[in-house]
């Protein structure tokens, strides 16, 4: 089951429990505007439907600030094995707060490429991102309420903001067998925040009880689920909730759908410290420093 939870007033055992079953939850009593969401979708969609060798001067790997062409992604990858790359692009942004440490700051804290041809997309993304990291840390604050400890908190965080474009089947043809949107997989990070489009391509959760199911949507709710940086810190009390984007649909040729997807993090310094029984639920468990957690993970998922 996937609870609903009203950041104004949370039921922390509602989160408890939720977190424990499929690690996802809707949050309502946000705060940010459908109508900023609406003006971002514009822009983003304005810049994706650029030509291709516009676009290209903006393209990075994953990791990178830019433009993630269509092929660079298996998100699946870090399951292990051999996979399809999604059948996605996306823009991604990240902090802008550098450390002065350059073999720091080059990986985690690199500068953001703002496309010249959609100027509105700087603008909107920037009061959309302000929201973005006022509700992670609520939604962290959450966290350590939901487990009576004190919660995880951040002064320099990294955090990486992807826009994923999901092209119709009329533009990228079948899928290759075991292609997706996006593959199956667990997110990094602390909380990921998502505002997305429903569709018949679209986002599927893992539970052990019920298998893949079609995520509940609420156009006035953001989906959040827990990733693995936090389901550490809980000692695996929480699960890291596993997540896939379905293939386009043949009955629906023409469907395109625009993800928003903050996924929220710590300082890239940040020592993260196993939750001890009787919160926690293993005692196998070492801390992890933040950077290098994702860093493996991030390497798991690149193409090439």
């Amino acid at each position: 089951m996937i609870a609903t939870v009203d950041l104004r007033d949370p039921d922390p055992a509602a989160v408890d429990a939720g977190l424990q079953e499929a690690g996802f939850l809707l949050v309502t009593g946000h705060g940010v505007d459908a109508a900023l969401r609406a003006e971002l979708r514009a822009a983003a969609r304005s810049f994706f439907a650029l030509p291709e060798a516009v676009k290209r001067a903006y393209a990075v790997r994953v990791g990178g600030r830019g433009w993630l062409p269509p092929g660079v992604e298996a998100n699946a990858g870090v399951e292990g094995g051999e996979h399809p790359p999604d059948l996605k692009e996306s823009f991604a942004i990240g902090p802008d707060t550098p450390t002065g440490d350059p073999a720091v700051d080059e990986v985690w804290f690199p500068p953001n490429v703002w496309p010249a041809e959609v100027p509105a997309l700087h603008a909107a993304a920037t009061r959309y991102l302000a929201g973005m990291t006022r509700v992670s840390g609520e939604l962290l604050e959450l966290c350590g309420a939901a487990l009576g400890v004190e919660p995880l908190r951040t002064s320099t965080p990294t955090w990486t903001f992807n826009i994923n474009r999901y092209p119709p089947l009329t533009e990228v043809g079948a899928p290759a067998p075991g292609q997706f949107r996006i593959g199956p997989h667990t997110d990094f990070g602390t909380v990921t925040v998502l505002d997305r489009e429903p569709g018949a391509g679209g986002l599927q959760v893992h539970t052990d009880a019920r298998g893949w199911e079609d995520a509940p949507y609420d156009p006035d709710a953001f989906t959040v689920n827990v990733g693995d940086l936090l389901a550490h810190w809980t000692g695996m009390r929480w699960r890291s909730g596993r997540h896939r984007v379905l293939p386009p649909q043949a009955g629906t040729p023409h469907e395109e759908l625009i993800s928003l997807v903050f996924f929220f993090e710590l300082d890239h310094d940040a020592l993260v410290t196993p939750l001890a029984p009787p919160v926690g639920r293993r005692t196998d468990l070492e801390p992890v420093v933040s950077a290098p957690f994702l860093r493996e993970r991030l390497d798991a998922i690149s193409v090439g």
